[in-house]
């Protein structure tokens, strides 16, 4: 205590300021790409700035996305899928936004943490160090000290990725009152690292009235001034549309914003997000990117036209497909698409690498239980069935209906986290004959408690990331459809999200009945994976499998579904 004291009482010039960096960072070894939006959110920061990033590696450049939030809350973990979308899993554990799982598909990268910044992670670590007294007795403030902080986490993730640029998206729109001093912190950065070392890209959005038929650039010219206000002159503006920006709208808005023509690009809505980086590649955008920062491209082009010509192959079947099949995702959030992204790219994954097209009949299983749909109806059009993931008791009971149809029918069939636990209850009481049969967190009293929490998690209060999260190895039964699915392996990774697991207590008559797993916990009896060997596809996972799926690389659970759909069509 008396050391730190004496720290508290010394004057120091460089705290009078508070801009602080990782011990060994080099200014100008790592640059920084800033992505801000206009107008209005939802533009798809997140895939502009992927699109960009794989333009980017495919130049040989070594890439760290990281996303910054507004919201208070420190992750993801807690927040409700309708109001914010699909929560995003990452190997360490993070809960994050659904844009980190963006960067990961389209960059093929396992991110951590260190990627993701909220205002309540940042407020709780300014907060920590003012109470262990790391400020040196000053009055925290705004500026410098959570300005500062944020440059030190850009400068920290810099170091330890050992990245070439760090592409930093900031949430929301420069509009939002909680952005404020993010935003400050991006034009301190800009004065602290140089202009050469920092580029700024402004995402926007161009109205295209029906009732005018003509685009209209005020609203984006309005969000550029707001930004200028803001000490931001933007380097490359991305303009959002329907159809292609025009010309003379480019021109006015490149003259309003002291941007030159050439780095005011249209990014106009396309058949798959997958088509982006072709059209960004086409505007020269990676190039206008590396010109300003300074950088040279480290890959030959002929290395480049390598990587562009598989990725130009993926997209053309996305573009093309020869086949078409449908899958019925069944689940409670059906109303709002963003709850399930990455399920929805896993399937793109696997239907592309299948030449497929996927059509996706969304069923909302609250009114299968409620019977304002019949089930037999609902499905009868369908090829496969997918249960998503879900918490909480509504809509249960209409995806054990599913399930129910699905096993009886041989419909291919894949139930994820939750719809792996729905698959052991339906087979519980309609096979096994436990018909109490249910889980713990669905009817804590229930009599044949097949599905029950986890031991680590009885003793645990509150929600906050505290469920059973992130990477974990997987030990994968020999001779078994998982075991041939992921190419011969005992041992696989793959994430998770869950409090709830198959009651150890019950694996022997689920067994005894047909059932087996095939994957389970390498050290206790948590299993992972469920299959019914006498079904042409009928297969449940603990875990979350399409957090792992890559455009080029699709989980083996999702192609496994979409293969067997296929042959069951033929």
């Amino acid at each position: 205590m008396s050391e730190l004291l004496k720290k508290v009482s010394k004057k120091s010039i460089d705290h009078e300021f508070y801009s602080p960096y990782p011990k060994g960072y080099k200014k100008g070894k790592t640059k920084y790409v800033i992505i801000f939006g206009t107008v209005m959110s939802g533009l798809g920061k997140g895939i502009f700035g992927s699109s960009l990033g794989k333009l980017l590696q495919y130049k040989g450049l070594k890439i760290a996305p990281i996303k910054f939030d507004g919201y208070l809350n420190q992750d993801a973990g807690t927040l409700n899928p309708f109001r914010h979308g699909e929560v995003f899993v990452l190997d360490d554990g993070t809960e994050s936004d659904m844009d980190l799982g963006t960067y990961e598909r389209y960059l093929d990268l396992n991110i951590t943490k260190d990627n993701y910044l909220t205002n309540g992670k940042l407020f709780q670590m300014i907060l920590n160090k003012e109470r262990k007294g790391d400020y040196l007795g000053r009055d925290v403030q705004v500026i410098p000290h959570v300005t500062g902080e944020i440059k030190y986490f850009l400068r920290n993730l810099a170091m330890k990725s050992e990245s070439d640029i760090v592409l930093f998206e900031i949430g929301g729109t420069v509009g939002d009152l909680e952005n404020v001093f993010c935003i400050e912190a991006a034009r301190q950065l800009m004065y602290e690292e140089g202009k050469e070392n920092v580029c700024f890209l402004s995402l926007t959005y161009v109205l295209e009235p029906q009732f005018l038929g003509e685009q209209k650039s005020k609203a984006a010219q309005l969000g550029i001034k707001s930004l200028l206000s803001m000490g931001i002159q933007p380097d490359i503006i991305g303009c959002r549309s329907h159809n292609p920006v025009t010309k003379n709208v480019r021109e006015k808005i490149s003259v309003y914003s002291n941007v030159l023509m050439e780095n005011v690009i249209s990014v106009h809505d396309v058949k798959s997000i997958y088509l982006l980086p072709e059209m960004l590649r086409e505007e020269g955008m990676a190039d206008n990117v590396l010109k300003l920062l300074k950088l040279k491209q480290k890959t030959s082009k002929s290395e480049e036209e390598k990587y562009l010509k598989k990725w130009n192959e993926f997209s053309e079947k996305i573009r093309h497909p020869k086949k078409e099949i449908t899958i019925a995702m069944t689940g409670k959030y059906t109303s709002l698409r963003d709850s399930y992204a990455s399920i929805i790219k896993a399937l793109d994954h696997a239907g592309a690498y299948m030449d497929s097209e996927i059509k996706i009949k969304w069923i909302e299983t609250t009114d299968i239980e409620t019977h304002k749909i019949n089930v037999e109806e609902a499905l009868s059009d369908v090829d496969g069935i997918l249960v998503a993931p879900g918490f909480g008791k509504r809509g249960t009971e209409g995806k054990i209906m599913c399930l129910k149809h699905a096993r009886e029918n041989n419909i291919p069939y894949l139930g994820v986290c939750y719809g792996m636990q729905m698959a052991v209850i339906e087979f519980a009481r309609n096979v096994c004959g436990l018909k109490d049969a249910n889980s713990t967190e669905i009817d804590p009293t229930t009599k044949e408690p097949v599905i029950d929490i986890l031991p680590e998690q009885k003793e645990i209060e509150g929600l906050g990331g505290n469920m059973r999260l992130g990477g974990k190895e997987v030990e994968v039964k020999k001779d078994t459809k998982a075991y041939k699915l992921y190419g011969n392996k005992t041992k696989i990774r793959e994430r998770f999200r869950h409090r709830y697991e198959v009651n150890p207590k019950y694996i022997p008559i689920l067994e005894k009945n047909g059932m087996v797993f095939s994957g389970k916990h390498p050290d206790f009896e948590i299993m992972q994976i469920m299959e019914l060997p006498d079904k042409k596809y009928y297969t449940g996972v603990q875990y979350h499998p399409e957090f792992t799926s890559r455009p080029q690389k699709p989980n083996p659970m999702y192609l496994g579904l979409i293969r067997a759909v296929l042959e069951n069509k033929r």
